[in-house]
Parts: C-alpha cells; sequence; structure tokens
C-alpha cells in the first residue's frame, strides 16, 4: 500500500523553531515571520504540496516506457475527504513527478468494470461485446496501476462540473469515437432522462447535457486533413489520397471548442508510401504525389499544430493527442500459435518489454520529434505501451457483422476476428481515466 501525500499542517510547524541557544536573533526574526506568513496564508502554503502527475503539457511523456509484469491486485485506493480527489505518491517518486503511462496492469473485481454495458445505451453496436456473446468478463476486470502513484479515481460529478458551459470534442478516427463512446457511459448515469441527447449529422455526433449546457462531440476525420475517407458512414476505400493543406476543411467545425482530444493513426497504415493530393478533390486533373507513411503523418501533425496555433486560445482552450492504439493480430509475437491473433485471448501480455510489429515505432518518432519543435500547448497522452498489453480486451468476433459470414470463415473464427477495436467497457474507459487526471493535474 503506498502511502498518501499530506500538505503539512499547521502545527508541523512550530518545530522549526526548536533550534540551538546559540541561534542569533535575526534568524529567530526570521523563522518566526515565516511562521506568521504560513499561518496568514495557510491556503497558498499547502498548494504547494498538493500532488501532482508527471510535468511537461506541451511536449511529449517518456514514448517507450519501461513497463512490469502485470500482477494481480483486489487493492482499491480512495480518498473521500472533501470529495477531492487525490493521487499518491511513493517515496521514490517525492522528488520526480510520476509517469502515469508508464506501470503495470492489475486485476481489480471491487471497481471494474466502471459501468455496465447493459446501463449504457450509447456504445456502437461494434463495440457491445456481451451484447454478441463474448463468454468472459475478465477483460472489463483490469485496472491500469502507474508507478509510484495512483490514477485520480474518476468523478463523473467533477468532469461534468468541469464541462459546464463548454463545449468538448473528440476528432479522428474510429479508436476517437470509442473513446467518445467510453466518455459518456462513464458520465450519463448522473444525467436525467429528459436532460440529455445524441444526434448525429454526417461527420459529427453530438451528445449533449442540457442542465449542464455542455456538450461532448466526436467529429470523423481519420486523417483530420480532408481526404476520400471522409464519409462517416461509407469509408472503406482501398486506395486512400491525402489532401496536402487541407485541415481547414474539417478545422472549421471544430472552432470555439474547450476542450479537443485529437488522434489519427490507423488510416495511415496502408503500406511504406501515401498518396498525397496537391490541388483539389474537384479538379478534373488530379496532381498526386507519393510519400513515405512518416512524411505523411509529419504534414498531417504539423497541419494540426500551426491549426491549434491560429484558432484556438491557449488560456481557454485545452488540447490533447493521444498516440496510437495498438492492433493485436499475430499471435506468434507474443508466444501464441503462428496463424493467430486476438481470438480467444483472455489475458493481457505479462512480458514487460513486448511491444507489438502493428505499433510503427517510426510514428511515434515522428510525433516526438515534431512535439519537441513546437510551443504549442498540447498534452500528449501516451496510451500505445499500456494498450499493447491488452491483447484480451480486442472485440473480436463479439460484434455486429455488417456483412454476411462465409462458411469458410465461420470455422475459422480467426480469420474474421477485429483486433484493432475494443470491448466497452474496457481499455478505452482506461484512456479517458487518464484523460481525466491531465485535466486535472497538468
Amino acid at each position: 500500500m503506498q502511502k498518501m501525500m499530506k500538505p503539512p499542517s499547521s502545527s508541523s510547524f512550530p518545530s522549526l523553531l526548536r533550534v540551538k541557544p546559540r541561534l542569533s536573533s535575526y534568524l529567530f526574526t526570521l523563522l518566526a515571520f515565516i511562521l506568521f506568513a504560513a499561518i496568514l496564508y495557510g491556503h497558498d502554503f499547502v498548494f504547494i504540496f498538493r500532488p501532482r502527475l508527471h510535468s511537461n503539457d506541451h511536449t511529449t511523456q517518456t514514448l517507450f516506457s519501461t513497463p512490469v509484469d502485470v500482477r494481480s491486485s483486489t487493492t482499491k485506493k480512495e480518498n473521500t475527504e472533501e470529495n477531492k480527489t487525490v493521487v499518491t505518491k511513493s517515496k521514490r517518486e517525492e522528488e520526480e513527478e510520476c509517469d502515469v503511462f508508464n506501470g503495470r496492469w492489475v486485476r481489480d473485481e471491487l471497481t471494474r468494470p466502471l459501468y455496465k454495458e447493459s446501463e449504457c445505451p450509447y456504445i456502437q453496436p461494434q463495440l457491445t461485446c456481451e451484447e454478441h456473446g463474448r463468454p468472459d468478463k475478465e477483460y472489463q476486470r483490469w485496472r491500469w496501476q502507474p508507478h509510484g502513484c495512483d490514477l485520480p479515481t474518476f468523478s463523473a460529478r467533477l468532469m461534468l462540473e468541469k464541462l459546464r458551459g463548454k463545449r468538448m470534442m473528440f476528432i479522428g478516427d474510429s479508436l476517437n469515437r470509442s473513446q467518445y463512446a467510453s466518455l459518456i457511459c462513464l458520465l450519463h448515469q448522473l444525467i436525467p432522462e429528459h436532460a440529455k441527447s445524441e444526434e448525429t449529422l454526417d461527420s459529427l455526433t453530438v451528445f449533449t447535457a442540457k442542465e449542464y449546457n455542455a456538450t461532448i462531440e466526436f467529429y470523423w476525420a481519420p486523417f483530420l486533413l480532408e481526404s476520400n475517407s471522409d464519409n462517416a458512414v461509407i469509408h472503406r476505400v482501398t486506395d486512400r489520397i491525402v489532401r496536402k493543406g487541407s485541415i481547414n476543411t474539417h478545422g472549421r467545425h471544430w472552432k470555439d471548442a474547450d476542450i479537443v482530444v485529437f488522434n489519427t493513426y490507423l488510416w495511415w497504415i496502408t503500406g511504406s508510401k501515401m498518396k498525397i493530393l496537391l490541388g483539389s478533390f474537384n479538379d478534373e486533373v488530379k496532381e498526386i504525389i507519393e510519400m513515405s507513411t512518416e512524411d505523411a503523418y509529419r504534414m498531417a501533425i504539423k497541419s494540426m499544430l500551426r491549426w491549434v496555433r491560429l484558432n484556438m486560445d491557449s488560456n481557454k482552450t485545452r488540447v490533447f493527442f493521444i498516440s496510437m492504439s495498438p492492433s493485436h493480430a499475430k499471435s506468434i509475437e507474443w508466444g501464441g500459435e503462428a496463424g493467430g491473433n486476438c481470438y480467444n485471448e483472455t489475458t493481457p501480455i505479462d512480458d514487460p518489454t513486448y511491444w507489438g510489429s502493428d505499433s510503427k515505432k517510426s510514428i511515434m518518432q515522428v510525433i516526438g520529434e515534431v512535439f519537441r519543435k513546437s510551443k504549442i500547448p498540447i498534452t500528449f497522452l501516451n496510451i500505445t505501451q499500456l494498450s499493447n498489453y491488452r491483447k484480451d480486451a480486442h472485440t473480436s468476433i463479439y460484434k455486429k457483422q455488417w456483412n454476411r459470414l462465409t462458411p469458410e470463415q465461420l470455422a475459422n473464427p480467426a480469420s474474421y476476428a477485429d483486433c484493432t477495436h475494443w470491448c466497452l467497457p474496457g481499455l478505452p474507459d482506461t484512456w479517458n481515466e487518464l484523460l481525466f487526471a491531465k485535466l486535472f493535474y497538468p
């Protein structure tokens, strides 16, 4: 059990006056003044000792954290004093801030899951694993435990108050949409039925909490830039094309947001090259060039940062960027049989060095390079390493199938298992716990 940090009480300060008799009257007067200031400005003085998470909002955290073994635990850590969420620290972390992305998965039947699938009508049918026959619920019972500190307990009430009068947007692909749905599941039970609604129009889905005058929104833009995959429903194209310098095509819909959560990765991974349109999709003759995936991705990230700089007030808006969500398509990489994948996996990977080949380190390096050079205040949420362990948490075959399965597929379930998306409740809830931690403890 880690010890909770406690701010110094006023009773602890008189010990400062227990000095040797040879102290000068000057030093005695100085110490007396410090005691007087501590009492007079007690609130501000205590604030100095408020626990903080890992710092440096505007650049990246350590891109490749060093995890440890998955271990079992049912310890529940809470602090209900004055209904405040508190982060604890170990002695090892007293002088260094805690990296919440570096840790291990612990089994927790006391606090997991954070909600029930059947009680959240906002989950897309592609993510409702229980409804579609998944026989086990073990994937719901794992909690992320950082080394040296605890994540703040997610407070739906505190989050809703933070969102009062505000507009929050998730912008990106279907992985970001699952995080959007997860957040609504975490919040909606505190909102009366008559005071909440959800509607979708083209690329934009809006959840409204009327009593809070707040919206949580998802905007479909898998590349952030304009592309030929921008239709929110019909976007399965094999020859993907991204238009250079086109972020305003989507960006005009993001203005005036107070909290923005970007992601983009999965759709870039089509091979070693990406097709880039230099003109317009309306041009009769289109000028298309090829770029390496890394250079094309760098172009998009720079465009995003430039758009944020030109369109968002850093004093008013919090901007987050989510790192890549991994896939688990090759079980041989974690010691499984050749030809297998996430199908029938029920436990996390316990190899502390595991990094799947589907998570391109070259893309992580691009993010690091671009963010380090930027002065734009963006909080980087590095969910990649911790998600890499969760081969058990994918939807696999337990989801709505939009096309009729063939006899060959039915005979080999691994052939149609979805090892990219995640069940809800599940891993995206942890992403939102990390988002909550960085929102309140930047």
